[in-house]
């Protein structure tokens, strides 16, 4: 084999030699050697140069510098082809392993695949009764999926059916009626500061395209259209084509979303209660795209108690705000009975026509799965899992003052100053009373419950108020490193509290920029501080170990299931990037501001879980008192400019 030699017509001349030498076209032209090309032992390398026709014993120049890696080689790069589709970026995955900022490829180097590439995005299906969560775990799943950077937005039928038949709205107040800056709230769902919603409410979100779309003409011929249970009625043949033809311009809106406006995940928050709905739905969106995931997610409670809750969310929503409870209640009554006459639930239908679906029970007791293709629909899975409905309390800060604080150095494990342990037995002192005066509370919001609500009252109790508050547990979590361990001594000696501590939490990565200053850093390696100062969310420090705030956000996506899954206490002592990437996610702010969030020393935040958001509490160390004094009204602020 070593003794075949090329055809006397084949080149021999360099192919800097030739100005018209194009290597691909000119080895095309040998005719490969069959049989010895079939038995050959090393067909990876030195096949391949043989199927090309060349010599291995006695290669010749352009051979040597196609393959050589040696520096005064020069080396004629692969130019990228299209060797089947003239879209290569629409193509089935060749893994389905998606996280933003963590995958890249030459096509995606910012790691948006979904941005690219169609057949990443994800439409995501709801489907179930009226009260049964669906708003709550798609307001809660769109957090968790920008928070994790995937550009998700939801897309309400019920809001599009109300603005376009045109019903008067005041909708619930929230905090911004865009994705907020630091200066703003959430938009993803409720978020009450101090335990009081801000006056300022927001337009809707789902305007029509037209002045003439659907539903003007039934607004025509009543001014006042009737939206009561009799409209939802499956017989109502009217009222039916209305709905219907509500919902496929809402589906029309998310798929302009994922395929014009780059977005990766658009959910269709509706009951799509029947089969026949729902394959209409499925038939809209392969006509338009063929390779768009499709994840059906179903809703379905069985605790009458959860049931009795969601229902007194419903009365204080826009369909029956301001009107008389108890006859609100009947009509929402009749209108789920309603549904539930027509109401097919997911199962045999789907899985025969191999779709891919979730069941959740009881808002994550329970939960039923078919045929999840990929790591989104797994990671949705896993997180819908970790859903619970039990009060509780999240408070997140910082370590009291370390060494390399006061000297303003990055990283490193330095212990705590004399200030720092005062801070962490202040901050003992101060979870001990809260604890006990938020068992107080609970136990007296739950004598005052009623049902129906009084007009007004938008705080439903709890499912699980009548358990035992005075057993739950308080977690307290640390990071791996001393500042923060040191910070929970006065928990540590306590047997009432339970700590530990997690390699997850420890502080950003500075690579070789750690026990460095900024000032310093911006002195010696002036490029490295202006790249992070432009960009400091894909920023990576450099060195062994180095991170970014992505890398954070990856570490940190275990933790934060976890935190949503256990019904207890917790207390979370961590560091500026972990207290700023947990406090992203809870606030749901935008990707632009969670690496500017300003996170002093000595701020405490409390967040408590509720079935329509979220309440939140901040306090400050007062160190003359050695106590904690709320700050009223408080909002997350930008950190000044010049800061970490």
């Amino acid at each position: 084999m070593s003794g075949y030699h090329a055809p006397d017509s084949a080149p021999t001349s360099s192919p800097t030699s030739h100005p018209a030498f194009d290597p691909e076209q000119q080895l095309a032209v040998l005719p490969p050697p069959a049989r010895d090309v079939a038995h050959h032992p090393y067909p990876t390398s030195s096949m391949a140069a043989i199927v090309k026709g060349i010599d291995l014993t006695d290669s010749p120049p352009y051979a040597r510098s196609l393959n050589s890696t040696a520096s005064n080689s020069p080396r004629i790069p692969p130019l990228r082809q299209n060797s089947g589709s003239q879209t290569p970026r629409v193509r089935p995955h060749a893994t389905t392993l998606n996280i933003p900022g963590m995958t890249r490829s030459k096509v995606s180097p910012d790691g948006r695949i979904p941005q690219r590439d169609v057949a990443s995005k994800l439409v995501i299906v709801m489907v179930g009764l009226p009260a049964r969560g669906k708003s709550y775990i798609t307001k809660k799943l769109a957090r968790y999926l920008s928070w994790q950077q995937h550009d998700a937005r939801i897309f309400n039928v019920g809001n599009r059916r109300r603005t376009a038949a045109g019903v008067k709205v005041t909708p619930q107040p929230r905090l911004a009626p865009e994705p907020p800056r630091l200066d703003g709230p959430v938009r993803a769902a409720t978020i009450l500061l101090n335990g009081v919603a801000p006056r300022h409410t927001e337009p809707s979100l789902f305007d029509l395209n037209s002045p003439e779309g659907p539903g003007q003409e039934l607004h025509k011929q009543d001014e006042e259209a009737d939206h009561s249970a009799k409209f939802f009625d499956p017989k109502n043949e009217r009222a039916a084509a209305f709905r219907e033809q509500v919902a496929l311009d809402t589906l029309d809106e998310l798929l302009d979303y994922l395929l014009i406006q780059g977005g990766a995940v658009g959910i269709l928050d509706a009951t799509n209660s029947t089969i026949v709905r729902r394959q209409h739905l499925v038939d809209r969106i392969k006509a338009r795209e063929p390779k768009l995931g499709i994840l059906f997610i179903e809703s379905i409670c069985r605790d009458p108690n959860l049931l009795e809750a969601n229902m007194r969310l419903k009365l204080s929503g826009p369909d029956y705000r301001d009107k008389d409870p108890h006859q609100s209640l009947q009509d929402f009554k009749a209108r789920v009975a309603a549904y539930e006459s027509a109401y097919q639930p997911l199962g045999d239908y789907e899985e025969q026509h191999d779709m891919q679906y979730i069941q959740m029970i009881d808002v994550g007791r329970k939960l039923i799965q078919h045929r999840l293709k990929g790591f989104l629909s797994g990671g949705i899975s896993n997180y819908l899992s970790s859903f619970n409905l039990s009060p509780r309390q999240i408070w997140i800060t910082r370590h009291g003052q370390s060494v390399d604080n006061g000297l303003g150095k990055l990283g490193g494990d330095s212990p705590l100053t004399e200030r720092g342990h005062c801070y962490g037995q202040a901050l003992h002192k101060f979870m001990t009373h809260k604890r006990k005066e938020w068992i107080m509370e609970q136990k007296s919001k739950l004598a005052q419950a009623s049902f129906p609500p009084l007009p007004g009252d938008n705080t439903p109790p709890y499912p699980e108020m009548n358990r035992e508050l005075d057993e739950k547990n308080f977690c307290v979590w640390t990071s791996m490193l001393r500042r923060s361990v040191e910070t929970a001594e006065y928990f540590d000696a306590d047997d009432d509290y339970d700590v530990k501590n997690w390699e997850m939490l420890n502080e950003l990565n500075a690579g070789q920029f750690e026990g460095m200053t900024y000032d310093e850093i911006a002195r010696k390696y002036p490029e490295e501080y202006h790249k992070r100062a432009k960009d400091k969310l894909n920023y990576i420090y450099p060195g062994v170990g180095g991170e970014g705030y992505l890398q954070v956000i990856s570490r940190l996506r275990d933790m934060v299931q976890e935190i949503e899954r256990i019904t207890d206490h917790v207390l979370i002592i961590g560091h500026r990037s972990v207290c700023r990437v947990l406090m992203a996610y809870f606030m749901d702010l935008t990707r632009e501001d969670i690496t500017d969030m300003d996170v002093p020393l000595g701020m405490l935040y409390a967040i408590e879980p509720k079935p329509y958001g979220i309440a939140f509490h901040a306090y400050k160390y007062d160190e003359e008192r050695d106590w904690f004094y709320e700050l009223p009204h408080y909002r997350p602020q930008k950190a000044a400019r010049g800061s970490v």
